[in-house]
């Protein structure tokens, strides 16, 4: 296997071949400025020229693979679906040192991808790290954005207690560095076929390649000082003040770690956000229901006026 930097790992092709209900074609691109060496992998289907665009942002440790429950929705009401791995994750490249993942990292790297990618209309799908990350993209290109759906996620200012549930996970994180991806999102999705499983794998063809799923639990901000908790204060009365567009929030409420409480919190937080679609038996990977989501919003837009 060959790999474009000494220290970043290139997951094989091959291991992505014939996955259930994935059958979109890979795109990468490997310039983005500050990131050149690295290739990062997404998807881009429908119309380019579509009025509009949904970003869908995964989290950890996921990657692309999340969102195939919702993209054919998206792409039915003809819009462009652009769908990125995070550097770490799914087909983008890996850096095999801890220390190279940070927030302001990811978030540039986010950022530098929009612009890339000149998205405009966007409709932000965000859960997990695709929040902590992505809730901050839209206060630095504001006419970029016109609406939100959210799921399981948070702002992590540093300000807040980050909740028994999320400390347990990083303390598992941390004491397992091989920790088996596929089984815990069947755990947690009892649902999952063993192929689908399998898919939530194929990332990870060995610990080596895990170095950023095993970081980022401890990325999340949990003091004021934290690398990414001051843009991530920003970024809280950002939304409060100056949010323009439409926003949805969908609620997994069997969720351990991010809680309901801490998503009614979000909920009240984002300008002109309405109460949350809460799933009873949904957990924090909501994207497994998310053709039901996906519906759910698209009507919502239909029927609510901006702001």
């Amino acid at each position: 296997m060959s790999s474009p930097l000494p220290d970043v790992l290139r997951t094989p092709d091959e291991r992505f071949t014939a996955l259930p209900d994935y059958p979109w074609s890979p795109h990468h691109v490997d310039a983005l400025p500050g990131f050149e060496g690295l290739r990062m992998h997404y998807l881009d289907e429908g119309d380019p020229q579509a009025e509009v665009t949904f970003l869908c942002l995964h989290g950890q440790p996921t990657w692309s693979y999340l969102y195939r429950r919702m993209l054919p929705t998206f792409l039915a009401t003809g819009a462009r679906v652009v769908a990125p791995d995070l550097f770490g994750f799914g087909r983008s490249d890996k850096p095999t040192d801890e220390g190279w993942y940070t927030f302001s990292r990811h978030r540039a790297a986010l950022l530098a991808f929009v612009r890339h990618l000149d998205l405009r209309g966007v409709t932000l799908v965000v859960q997990d790290w695709g929040g902590l990350l992505g809730l901050t993209l839209p206060m630095a290109d504001p006419a970029r954005y016109q609406r939100l759906i959210v799921m399981n996620t948070m702002l992590a200012t540093g300000l807040k207690p980050l909740g028994e549930g999320f400390y347990g996970w990083r303390a598992y994180v941390n004491a397992h560095p091989d920790f088996p991806v596929g089984r815990l999102l069947k755990r947690y999705c009892p649902n999952l076929t063993d192929a689908e499983t399998a898919a939530y794998d194929a990332p990870f063809p060995d610990v080596r390649y895990k170095s950023g799923a095993r970081r980022f639990p401890n990325l999340v901000c949990d003091n004021p000082d934290a690398d990414g908790a001051a843009i991530s204060r920003e970024a809280l009365q950002w939304w409060r003040h100056e949010w323009q567009g439409q926003s949805f929030m969908a609620i997994g409420m069997q969720d351990i770690v991010i809680p309901p409480v801490a998503m009614q919190w979000l909920q009240r937080q984002i300008r002109g956000c309405p109460p949350a679609m809460e799933i009873a038996d949904a957990g924090h990977f909501v994207q497994e229901h998310g053709d039901a989501v996906a519906r759910a919003a698209l009507a919502h837009f239909a029927g609510a006026p901006p702001g």
